[in-house]
């Protein structure tokens, strides 16, 4: 389960021969730099994210620049390394989408820091277990869940999941954090000039990964999935899932990669060493994620790829099953 998505691993391929005729003409692109520039890592990235053991090991030039790429939507706080006061939630009510702006903005932000139990648990055994994804397998329901019509997804022959069944964490409050999670990033998007809907079109999937050298779980969430075809700015055929899409492309395909790390539990004790993240990561073409973490053959499309930050576990997909109204649901495939 470590491969990206099939349409965007296979169409952005074309990127390869828009890089070299579109590169004069569009303001997408930059020139490489120069050699003596330190190469930033997804190692880096996740170790700046991380406590300050690791974050003061990366070259300080590669820190500030990896620094002027990021927006969090909560704000980043890994000095406090401990847990206030956390309230545990219990039912979808309580921590999914219906409280999302009902509950204060500093209750939204300590749900990030300090989620709830369960996220926790999930959080330690995969740094117990050594980043290895089985161990989030376990935590599975083994019920199977048919993944239905999407907003009219199947008329088009449009396949969004990486199989046609899903499955969700036996702890219904870990579902309810996903949704969570998929629902902040939507509400607080537009502080940091992020505009993304929940649809098929644009933001409705995430890669759950172990993080390399540490086993942190994170989830690398992808917005902007299907803009829409235009023979001018974005001359590419992504198939039967793009169809009817009116996801325009421009600067904002730039903020699409959007990061969600777990609090980082110590290895040797029951201490947390870091606080959750949530954080956009500009790939804006002057920057430096751009230029060392997005592979040339898809800067076209801004794609950072989730095997490159660990092992991939599982993708995590909300997606709209309602009919007559909106009904969204969680599918981890």
């Amino acid at each position: 389960m470590g491969k990206p998505s099939l349409p965007l691993r296979l169409t952005f391929l074309l990127s390869l021969s828009l890089t070299a005729s579109y590169s004069s003409s569009l303001p997408f692109f930059n020139k490489p730099s120069s050699p003596s520039t330190p190469k930033a890592t997804p190692l880096d990235l996740l170790s700046l994210l991380g406590p300050k053991t690791k974050s003061s090991t990366i070259n300080p030039f590669v820190a500030q620049d990896l620094k002027s790429c990021l927006k969090f939507l909560v704000p980043f706080t890994p000095a406090k390394a401990k847990i206030k006061s956390r309230k545990c939630l219990t039912t979808r009510r309580e921590l999914g989408p219906i409280q999302i702006g009902a509950r204060s903005r500093r209750e939204e932000d300590e749900l990030i820091w300090w989620p709830p139990e369960p996220v926790l648990e999930l959080s330690r055994l995969a740094v117990d277990s050594g980043g290895d994804p089985a161990a989030i397998h376990r935590a599975l329901d083994p019920t199977i869940i048919t993944v239905p019509d999407v907003e009219g997804s199947k008329e088009n022959r449009c396949e969004l999941t990486r199989t046609p069944y899903g499955r969700r964490f036996i702890s219904e409050e870990l579902n309810s954090y996903l949704e969570f999670l998929f629902e902040v990033i939507v509400s607080r998007g537009p502080t940091i000039g992020l505009n993304i809907s929940l649809n098929r079109y644009d933001f409705f999937h995430g890669h759950l990964f172990l993080a390399v050298d540490t086993g942190r779980l994170g989830i690398l969430f992808h917005a902007k999935e299907y803009p829409a075809y235009d023979k001018e700015v974005f001359p590419c055929n992504m198939g039967y899932c793009q169809k009817g899409s009116n996801v325009t492309y421009d600067d904002s395909m730039n903020l699409r990669n959007i990061l969600w790390l777990a609090p980082l539990p110590s290895n040797s004790s029951k201490a947390w060493v870091a606080p959750g993240v949530l954080v956009v990561l500009d790939a804006r073409p002057e920057g430096i994620i751009y230029r060392d973490l997005i592979p040339e053959y898809v800067r076209f499309a801004r794609t950072i790829y989730e095997d490159d930050l660990g092992d991939v576990a599982v993708d995590v997909n909300y997606l709209d099953v309602g009919v007559a109204v909106p009904d969204y649901q969680i599918f981890i495939c």
